[in-house]
């Protein structure tokens, strides 16, 4: 089966209207897995939403969630099976308020708290789903929430997925997901790796290819520029040196940074052999962007935290190490102007 890259060309909209929001953000964050109250916030909350476009963190957690299923440690067992709204699985919003269209970075398994989150943006009364959603790779927490747009759920109109070829071939070869594609719930478009994606003349998305465990796809991280700032983002990677493309130079080149921070150390998993599960321990980001200006590594939002990981509690003396070291901890609710 075979693919062509459909742009989405947003049209006839007078640019000169301004989309007035009243929506005023009350957010009272539930900080940290183990704690109730963060003693300094990684990054302002802002109460007004900009004007031009922006994007807004919809979860921070990786793929199997807080609580983790069979977890008995003190970081799930403070939840007793509930789910605090604030602890999703990583995944980014795209919001262009004079377009009034929304994009989606992952489709997680909580894609409809993360949709009701996005909802609130829209100027719209009948907005359930995104204009579009782009995907980085086939893990759990990355693309099963596209089960939400099929027939036994929203039943979703041709609603555009953005992936790689691997990705696309996966999603069309293998049930249940192509079933999405037959019945058009979805509509498949190939991305390409370092070729930029125009949404319209202000947004556009650049895949880059990095090296991850790709059983059955490639997987990309992407560069999304707005009309004044770029935002780089990086949920999942091997480590750093294997990837062909400098990181720090990246980050230079962009305003915002969400990048892989899936455990702070080696000692985090005592269960596990960390060499099936590679990604780039916090402590070793760390040491890899510490040449960088003060201004670059503010830009630096660590994401896609293990429920084992202390950042997930603003108490802890790593999430404060982290904040002295002049780096951020994406939070669920951010918003950063594009």
């Amino acid at each position: 089966m075979s693919f062509s890259l459909n742009h989405i060309y947003l049209s006839g909209l007078f640019r000169g209207v301004v989309w007035h929001i009243s929506l005023i953000l009350c957010i009272s964050l539930s900080l940290g897995s183990c704690g109730n109250n963060s003693p300094k916030s990684s990054t302002p909350v802002q109460a007004e939403l900009p004007a031009q476009p922006f994007l807004v963190v919809l979860g921070s957690v990786q793929d199997a969630g807080l609580p983790q299923l069979g977890c008995q440690k003190a970081c799930c067992r403070k939840y007793d099976g509930v789910k605090d709204p604030n602890k999703n699985v990583v995944a980014l919003g795209l919001i262009d308020p004079v377009a009034r269209k929304s994009f989606l970075f992952e489709a997680t398994p909580d894609i409809i708290r993360q949709l009701e989150i996005m909802n609130k943006y829209i100027s719209s009364a009948d907005y359930t789903t995104p204009d579009g959603v782009f995907l980085t790779h086939a893990h759990m927490g990355h693309y099963t929430g596209l089960m939400q747009l099929g027939r036994e759920a929203n039943n979703a109109k041709n609603v555009a997925v953005f992936a790689m070829p691997r990705m696309a071939a996966f999603l069309s070869h293998n049930g249940p997901w192509d079933q999405l594609v037959s019945l058009g719930n979805i509509s498949l478009n190939l991305l390409q790796q370092g070729s930029g994606l125009s949404l319209n003349d202000q947004l556009t998305i650049t895949p880059l290819v990095v090296p991850h465990r790709d059983e059955y796809s490639e997987t990309v991280g992407f560069i999304i520029s707005g009309p004044n700032k770029k935002a780089l983002f990086i949920p999942d990677i091997d480590k750093w040196h294997l990837w062909k493309m400098d990181v720090n130079l990246l980050i230079s080149q962009v305003d915002y940074a969400f990048l892989d921070a899936t455990f702070y150390d080696e000692n985090e998993i005592k269960n596990r052999d960390m060499s099936e599960i590679p990604h780039p321990f916090v402590i070793e980001s760390m040491d890899r962007f510490s040449k960088l200006p003060k201004k670059d590594k503010a830009k630096v939002h660590f994401i896609h935290f293990n429920h084992t990981n202390p950042l997930l509690d603003p108490l802890s003396p790593a999430y404060q190490k982290v904040l002295d070291e002049g780096y951020r901890i994406a939070e669920t609710h951010q918003i950063f102007p594009l």
